[in-house]
């Protein structure tokens, strides 16, 4: 770990922010915990699985156990604005966005990590599985941690150089199974909690009833077409589909038909055949190289085309300075415009960007 003392901890009542801080504690930083509280609609505040009322109190529990202070930032305006209204924007424009990327970038290591060092701290840490090496010249690499089935590499590809030097990362070396086993060594109450699955401000609820309120315009029915603008039915709405996507399409076919392109400006759901999926390239833009540097020439990696998805073999060829071609070794399903490329070379994240296109 780095040789600063005082570290604030992004602690959310769960257990990977628990131990997080004990690790910090034990290892003898002087640590404050600190919690966001996120925009939730009203009437459902309770329902928030990232600061319910229950969350927090889990959160102020393992702080006094720890004897750390304790502080609760109010980011609901900048999260609504940022994050919850960046959701709403990509959806109208027919893409897919992932809303934990603008999170990160902007509330986690923006306005958290800007509350942090005011305060007095060094450092932001957090439970993300990841892992961070540092040199003597002060640059930053940034890896896949060590538990496969936890890695959250890919949601912190979008930071930088500077963001990352005011990181620590204590739970990347461990496994899940581990963390737990450390809450029960440290006795936190937190030591079993379940983990959230879903977004945070959707309150348990399905993301089509909260577009369906805030954005009615993307789930207007309209055409499910063929390749060829032949008319095969009709879909609700084309937020409730995705790239790739087999069920729920209600077209009638001897064959399985998937969800191959989303046309908003004409309302138009493309569907196709099994062979019709999968592209060999894509175009990211907005790419964050985590060196701050754009690569010299193109380079052989693995690449995630989203949070979920297995690790691809390709060709990155970075295009000026934030741009890149992705040319895969086979055809990859579920590229889909508004998700982010992430680029890995041997467990090390090069960088990332947000696709704009699949194209064989």
């Amino acid at each position: 770990m780095v040789d600063r003392r005082n570290v604030v901890v992004a602690m959310s009542g769960g257990v990977d922010s628990s131990v997080a801080a004990a690790l910090l504690v034990e290892a003898g930083y002087a640590v404050t915990g600190m919690m966001l509280r996120l925009w939730i609609e009203p009437g459902l505040e309770a329902h928030n699985r990232c600061c319910t009322p229950d969350a927090m109190a889990e959160a102020r529990r393992v702080a006094n156990r720890l004897g750390i202070p304790f502080y609760v930032v109010d980011v609901k305006n900048a999260f609504r604005e940022i994050v919850v209204e960046g959701l709403l924007r990509g959806y109208s424009q027919g893409i897919t966005p992932n809303p934990c990327l603008l999170c990160n970038r902007h509330i986690r290591w923006g306005i958290l990590l800007e509350n942090a060092l005011n305060m007095g701290a060094d450092c932001l840490a957090t439970g993300h599985y990841a892992r961070l090496r540092r040199y003597a010249d002060g640059t930053i690499e940034l890896y896949r941690g060590m538990d496969d089935n936890k890695d959250q590499s890919y949601v912190l590809s979008v930071l930088d150089q500077s963001q990352l030097a005011r990181t620590m990362l204590p739970v990347g070396e461990y496994s899940k199974q581990e963390v737990r086993q450390l809450a029960h060594s440290y006795g936190l109450t937190v030591a079993e909690r379940a983990e959230s699955q879903d977004l945070c401000f959707l309150a348990g609820q399905d993301y089509r009833e909260f577009l369906a309120r805030h954005a009615p315009e993307t789930v207007r029915p309209g055409a499910i077409v063929d390749r060829a603008g032949k008319v095969l039915g009709r879909h609700s709405g084309l937020a409730n589909y995705t790239i790739g996507q087999r069920k729920g399409l209600g077209v009638a076919s001897q064959l399985p038909l998937y969800v191959l392109e989303i046309r908003m400006e004409e309302n138009e759901l493309v569907v196709g055949e099994e062979n019709e999926l999968g592209h060999r390239r894509l175009i990211a833009e907005q790419v964050n190289w985590i060196s701050g540097k754009m690569p010299a020439s193109s380079f052989h990696a693995c690449v995630k085309v989203r949070y979920r998805s297995p690790l691809h073999q390709a060709m990155v060829f970075p295009i000026g300075s934030d741009q890149a071609e992705v040319e895969f070794d086979a055809p990859v399903r579920g590229i889909t415009p508004g998700q982010r490329a992430v680029f890995y070379y041997n467990n090390q994240v090069m960088g990332g960007g947000m696709i704009s296109s699949g194209y064989d």
